[in-house]
């Protein structure tokens, strides 16, 4: 086994096949190998009835010395953490029942991942299309084509994965609730972390016009150099100090969410312009622009659309299977999508309210 550094990152190459699993095993990545493919596929890859729109998942075990509960749905947590439409336009959702590939256009199922841990934080897909999947056991990553668990990195700075981004250069950052790493997609390894990084938690991250990380933390806003991970700025003393997600508007502008509040900042000088007036004392827990300009807010007491230049209101949507937003895909399959603590739900153009798809909630309608 080799080592080759450049600045400060460092990316190990394997010379033969037994090199690769000794140190997988130092590093905490496990790469399956081909001849296992079939096999490793079967295990995974839960084959769908085309017809089958609601599957039947098995529910949790009691507790230890309790006894079982005559309804067994209040032992399933339906949350809906992660939304990700692939390069093929199918839309994954990661719920804490699981990973799922559905059919945005009639919301069909196509194929669902059996995971070690069901818990997922978010999902991001890499430039060659493979999946990577932040759970709150770890990092995995999965094959499109086949449905199967190709990689896994279990040493990051915590294995609880809150968020995941794809830089310009291809490279996957991931975000725990004690850190930031960065890691090598096709290895899976850790290439560097962030040290010391301010706010501690890696909530959320998006990508300036530059090409440059944002993280939002338990301390507000850390701006960090993709090439070297070097931080370059930091925005604390923000109302409400926690950032819990983050967008970048059309005009290049950071839109970061609260617990108490809505800010617009300038990600040149890191000034913040303005903070939303509707949304000033909400939890705001999801932001994501749409197509045609307009701006999807997710709250922990319901969805609403605004204009972004003028903050004014669009739509406020009804019928959600929860009021608690945690994700959101707007334009996929002619739709927005909508993660909830209570499950999956979608809504489209003109319609008076969301309407719940049955296979993720709760509530079968």
């Amino acid at each position: 086994m080799g080592s080759v550094s450049k600045g400060k990152l460092t990316v190990i190459f394997f010379r033969k096949h037994i090199n690769l699993i000794m140190t997988s095993a130092l590093t905490g990545l496990m790469v399956f190998p081909g001849a296992n493919t079939a096999t490793f596929a079967q295990s995974n890859l839960v084959d769908i009835d085309p017809s089958e729109l609601t599957p039947a998942y098995p529910s949790s075990a009691p507790p230890p010395g309790k006894e079982e509960s005559s309804d067994r749905t209040q032992e399933i947590d339906y949350r809906v953490n992660a939304l990700q439409r692939d390069f093929t336009g199918n839309l994954w959702v990661g719920s804490w029942r699981g990973l799922s590939r559905i059919d945005p256009n009639t919301g069909q199922i196509l194929a669902r991942v059996s995971l070690p841990n069901t818990a997922i934080g978010a999902i991001a897909q890499d430039k060659v299309g493979r999946l990577w999947v932040g759970t709150y056991e770890g990092l995995k990553r999965v094959d499109l084509r086949t449905s199967e668990i190709t990689a896994q990195n279990l040493f990051l700075p915590s294995k609880r994965v809150l968020s995941l981004l794809v830089d310009k250069r291809g490279y996957l950052w991931t975000g725990t609730d004690s850190g930031l790493a960065l890691i090598s997609p096709d290895q899976g390894l850790i290439m560097t972390t962030v040290k010391n990084l301010p706010g501690v938690s890696a909530n959320a991250m998006t990508l300036d016009a530059e090409g440059q990380l944002w993280v939002g933390t338990l301390d507000g806003l850390v701006r960090v150099n993709t090439a070297n991970a070097f931080i370059m700025k930091k925005i604390q003393n923000l109302p409400g100090g926690t950032v819990q997600t983050l967008a970048i508007s059309p005009q290049g502008l950071i839109w970061a969410g609260m617990p108490n509040n809505l800010l617009v900042i300038n990600p040149k000088n890191g000034m913040v312009l303005r903070s939303v007036t509707r949304l000033r004392g909400k939890n705001v827990t999801s932001i994501r622009f749409a197509k045609d300009g307009s701006v999807w807010v997710g709250t922990n007491n319901g969805l609403m659309r605004l204009n972004p230049n003028t903050g004014a209101l669009l739509d406020q949507v009804a019928g959600l299977p929860s009021s608690r937003v945690l994700s959101l895909e707007p334009d996929t399959g002619n739709k927005l999508w909508v993660g909830t603590s209570e499950g999956l739900a979608w809504l489209m153009p003109k319609m008076p309210k969301a309407k719940t798809h049955v296979a993720f909630s709760r509530e079968v309608k």
